[in-house]
């Protein structure tokens, strides 16, 4: 086992575009750490840097002590996982985890303990003699584990190894490779687009944007501290609701102004757990509500929910999605979808049109109880936690919390 560093790490591709940008990062030896991020952000370029596969053109990656820049791949002493499992349709379950060790010449017994070892801890004992089109997805997909576990790397390098899984596969797979990393405690990179595998496996995370790292963090803080509206608008499930608003003075304390219409006074602990709020008063801001902060108003009166933790704002309800344990709704406010570089980028990720800039109304989702009778079509008085409400600067995208983020956050 090693720890992995990136020092200043760069690379640009030979017609100048740039994949990643001064990447300076630390893994702790035997961390799962995830980076994560839309496509094309540089993720799997900076993996493909510690396998050797990707040129570095400027900085310096170590594993363990060593610096690997001019190291070939064979040399560094990793092992990846890729999402096409990369199996040899010919070879038989063990052979194709044995495949690696016969390279290397190791010894018959040893090649045997090891195969065997794996194949009970991944549960193939089974399957060993079948071949991999007799496997299912989540089978195969142990096999390409199995073969990397026996190598007994310093390092595990996974390249989005369960999108090609369907998605109760998934749900179980990330548990096993989970488990199964806190068992080995091998140092782990672990790529991938799915903020909800992020979430749930990495000891942290790292948020990367356009090549650049932008928050790194226990996942738990990226969601309650997101550094930029970008962590903050990727980071969720479903995403985060984004809008314009402007903070204005309420008496000794703050109120937030979505519109005319849409007023929500803040508490005074939010106030004083971000005191660097009190500088944008009269000022525009990105409001970041998420859709667990939303309620049904009815539902909040009839568990006696007082004012002290809820505003109130009126929607219309434009669709409703009845998942048996919660219900989801869209609904429009009378709001503007915050517009910015970063909100476009996470709406085109998503696969949404361009925001219009003109829209007098937002659509926001909500995570209500079951019990809520909120109709398409109707109107609906919806309860908001202002305590769990998240503050941008539109102007830099960062997080308004008590200081400024440290040189670095969200660049």
């Amino acid at each position: 086992m090693a720890a992995v560093t990136f020092e200043r790490v760069s690379k640009v591709y030979p017609d100048g575009t740039p994949a990643v940008s001064a990447m300076d990062l630390d893994i702790a030896d035997g961390e799962f750490m995830v980076l994560v991020g839309p496509s094309g952000c540089g993720k799997t370029t900076a993996l493909r840097m510690v396998a050797g596969l990707e040129e570095i053109s400027d900085g310096a990656i170590r594993i363990g002590d060593r610096v690997v820049n001019d190291v070939p791949p064979r040399d560094r002493d990793i092992a990846m996982v890729f999402q096409s499992y990369a199996l040899y349709p010919h070879l038989s379950v063990y052979d194709n985890i044995a495949f690696g060790l016969r390279l290397r010449k190791v010894a018959k017994e040893e090649i045997d303990r090891r195969v065997r070892e794996a194949a009970r801890i991944l549960d193939l004992e089974p399957w060993l003699k079948r071949k991999p089109r007799n496997l299912s997805g989540g089978q195969r997909q142990r096999v390409a584990m199995g073969r990397a576990i026996v190598r007994e790397p310093r390092a595990f390098l996974m390249d989005e190894p369960l999108s090609n899984l369907d998605a109760k596969l998934r749900v179980q797979m990330r548990a096993e490779i989970a488990r199964l990393q806190n068992d080995l405690g091998t140092t782990t990179i672990y790529v991938t687009h799915d903020q909800v595998e992020a979430m749930t496996m990495g000891d942290r995370v790292a948020v990367m944007r356009r090549g650049r790292l932008q928050q790194v963090a226990a996942p738990q803080e990226l969601y309650d501290r997101p550094v930029n509206v970008f962590v903050g608008g990727f980071i969720g499930s479903p995403a985060m609701n984004l809008v314009e608003a402007t903070l204005e003075r309420d008496g000794d304390g703050l109120a937030v102004r979505l519109s005319e219409r849409g007023r929500l006074p803040l508490p005074d602990e939010l106030v004083a757990a971000r005191p660097a709020l009190g500088a944008f008063a009269g000022r525009a801001v990105v409001v970041g509500i998420r859709p667990e902060a939303l309620e049904d108003a009815e539902i909040v009166r009839a568990e006696g929910g007082g004012p002290a933790g809820h505003g109130r704002l009126d929607a219309v309800v434009r669709l409703r999605e009845a998942l048996g344990s919660e219900v989801l709704i869209h609904a429009a406010i009378p709001a503007r979808a915050a517009r910015t570089d970063e909100v476009e980028e996470l709406a085109a990720d998503r696969g949404l049109q361009s925001l219009d800039a003109s829209a007098e109304e937002a659509t926001i989702v909500g995570r209500l109880s079951p019990r809520s009778q909120a109709a398409e079509g109707e109107r609906v008085e919806l309860a908001v936690d202002v305590r769990s409400l998240h503050f941008f600067d539109p102007a830099t995208g960062r997080g308004i919390y008590d200081a400024p983020p440290t040189e670095g956050d969200g660049s």
